[in-house]
């Protein structure tokens, strides 16, 4: 596995720093984009990004905060009033823009098996994978926790490829049980496939081992099913 830090210019002229995991081997490799939690591509989201290439894919970690961050900006969990204005200064275009420049980047690396792509995230990234599903023809897509994707982009749910997995912890305050409900129910109107997952004891951030949210068995459970998941539906 060879990990590398990239910088894509985005459409709108911007520079974006992003971490990047390949496979051992000539491939041909499923692509897969990473979304970062509040907190920035930190320790735990480029580790992640490693895990998966361990696991056969072509993996990106974009930097969503590039337009008011300066780069390889890491968020200290405690200190969530520090990244507040990072989230607030994101844009559905700006996003927009970041999601199609890691997709290109994709695309053109040797070995990638072009119609095998999926995206994953976490916290604020859970809701840039349902965005990007929106977006592109990915053929999956999985959402840890993502907050405000009700009633922010479920509107979009006609608009998804690829059938999503969402995990949801049952002790999370962050994002209420009308939200889930409403992004549920906006799939199934739809007409869109999903797997919905709650994990009754399990708080937000269950899946990163350097919160203290961290629950082990539901990040071990979580990463099976996600592992299975993504098999499934890029064979």
């Amino acid at each position: 596995m060879a990990q590398t830090d990239v910088i894509l210019t985005v459409s709108d002229g911007t520079l974006m720093h992003c971490h990047t995991g390949r496979p051992t081997g000539a491939g041909p490799f499923p692509g897969l984009i990473v979304f970062q939690e509040a907190f920035g591509v930190n320790h735990h989201i480029r580790d992640v990004v490693d895990r998966f290439a361990r696991e056969g894919y072509l993996a990106i970690a974009p930097e969503l905060f590039h337009r008011s961050a300066p780069p390889g900006f890491e968020g200290a969990y405690a200190n969530f009033i520090g990244v507040a204005p990072h989230l607030q200064a994101l844009s559905p275009q700006g996003m927009e823009a970041d999601i199609r420049a890691s997709w290109e980047w994709l695309q053109r690396q040797p070995g990638l098996r072009p119609a095998a792509m999926a995206c994953i995230g976490y916290c604020l990234g859970g809701r840039a994978a349902f965005l990007a599903n929106s977006l592109l023809p990915f053929k999956a897509a999985v959402s840890y926790y993502g907050g405000r994707i009700a009633p922010e982009l479920v509107t979009r749910a006609p608009s998804l490829s690829g059938p999503m997995l969402f995990f949801w912890g049952g002790l999370d305050k962050h994002i209420p049980a009308e939200q889930i409900a409403a992004v549920t129910s906006g799939l199934r109107q739809a007409g869109k496939p999903f797997v919905n997952v709650e994990v009754s004891d399990a708080d937000h951030g269950f899946f990163c081992d350097e919160r203290g949210s961290f629950n082990a068995p539901a990040a071990r459970e979580s990463w099976a099913l996600t592992l299975a998941f993504l098999r499934e539906k890029l064979a």
